[in-house]
């Protein structure tokens, strides 16, 4: 049997650790590779000691493996990074479970998000960027970025494919900030979900009452009407589709501009070649790394890279530290449009990998290309070093990002 991590003979740094800059990783983790380990020891704001993995082919085999590492965000051996994500274990959606209940969720609203179902929907989100461009170039600037543009436009997509009233993005725009967002307390990010999951319920029931053609509406046929989920559950997952349907793009698309905007080579290039935009997309993904820190538990002893793991130890795989990955990606730290960065852990792996990814490379690939084409003189209206970070906690993003043209 293996032993559980000893918290009284192991100093071990502390997780999260905060992003000096926009395109680099988090500061700690070129230290905990410096051993020269795929796989070692940090410390959450708990006190509780867990293991991280910061190699890629470590960070698949954790990722792949559901039998021998846990999801489900409501045992007690499951290892929440803040705080706030401690009320995530009252939520039951397939982002927190385990098979089979996760393939029982999950499997149907795969058809929904193949990549030809995706392809369909890019017409309708160009309009979306063209007229949020519109309005921006109606306007004086200097303008914020992220209210203006980077944060409707995926925010719009997913309201107008769920089939929700975009009248009430402000209202769930709010609840998922104080979901992700570093200040948020416990008490708040609890309020936050009890507070949308009671929308989505309420929505639920007005589509019962007259079907629309969105996605939801199908959830009820799908989900309701055969009694394979009940109100409550379904209202959950509904949650889980709208708030990760728009939070980490919207960072995703704001850092893509930073990024193009401090390198004008590569936005020239884009600009003369149109189709570089998928390998631009697939490169931001992988340098940004927005959504990082996937927690999981060992359900048994087991190894990592060849290091023991306890039952009941909690993991956490580093996708920031995974996709900078020598033995994979060559340079990592250097921003490359032409590599081939499709293989990065971005969207994760395995069962768990996001089931919107394509709706997020769409939206990505139409608004970058876009406000280039439209705004060649796109610029910021502040020193690079003012842009300022969000808390490493959440979802790595900037919190504003003043532009001028």
């Amino acid at each position: 049997m293996v032993s559980p991590i000893n918290h009284d003979d192991v100093q071990a740094p502390e997780f999260p650790t905060a992003r000096g800059c926009p395109f680099a990783e988090p500061s700690g983790y070129a230290t905990l590779r410096a051993g020269g380990a795929p796989v070692s020891r940090v410390t959450l704001y708990d006190g509780r000691q867990v293991w991280i993995v910061t190699g890629y082919e470590a960070a698949r085999q954790v990722l792949v493996d559901n039998e021998g590492f846990s999801s489900v965000r409501n045992d007690p051996r499951f290892p929440a990074t803040a705080p706030r994500f401690a009320a995530a274990s009252k939520i039951r959606n397939f982002l927190g479970m385990d098979p089979p209940d996760h393939t029982r969720q999950r499997r149907p609203l795969t058809s929904s998000f193949t990549v030809k179902r995706m392809a369909s929907y890019r017409p309708g989100i160009q309009r979306i960027v063209d007229g949020l461009l519109d309005d921006l170039l109606a306007k004086e600037p200097t303008v914020d970025l992220v209210p203006a543009f980077a944060l409707p436009v995926p925010s719009m997509a997913i309201c107008h494919i769920l089939g929700v009233p975009y009248a009430d993005h402000s209202f769930f725009e709010e609840q998922s900030r104080r979901i992700v967002h570093g200040e948020s307390s416990l008490e708040e990010s609890t309020q936050a979900f009890a507070n949308i999951r009671s929308y989505m319920a309420d929505l639920i029931d007005a589509k019962r009452r007259e079907r629309g053609d969105g996605l939801l509406d199908e959830m009820v046929t799908i989900f309701l009407d055969s009694g394979e989920l009940t109100r409550d559950e379904l209202s959950e997952m509904a949650l889980l589709l709208l708030v990760a349907g728009h939070e980490t793009t919207a960072n995703a698309i704001a850092l893509g501009v930073l990024t193009l905007l401090e390198r004008p080579v590569v936005r020239n290039e884009l600009g003369r070649t149109p189709p570089l935009i998928s390998n631009v997309v697939e490169e931001l993904l992988r340098l940004l790394s927005i959504a990082d820190g996937v927690p999981r538990f060992a359900t048994r002893d087991t190894e990592i890279a060849g290091q023991p793991v306890a039952a009941g130890d909690g993991v956490i795989v580093a996708i920031a530290a995974s996709n900078r990955d020598t033995a994979v990606f060559s340079d990592p730290d250097t921003f490359d449009p032409h590599r081939s960065a499709r293989r990065h852990l971005a969207f994760g792996y395995g069962i768990h990998q996001c089931l919107g990814q394509n709706l997020a490379r769409a939206e990505m690939e139409i608004a970058l290309s876009t406000v280039f084409t439209r705004i060649p003189t796109l610029r910021l209206a502040v020193p690079p070093e003012e842009i300022q970070l969000k808390h490493p906690a959440g979802l790595h993003g900037v919190v504003a990002l003043p532009v001028t043209w």
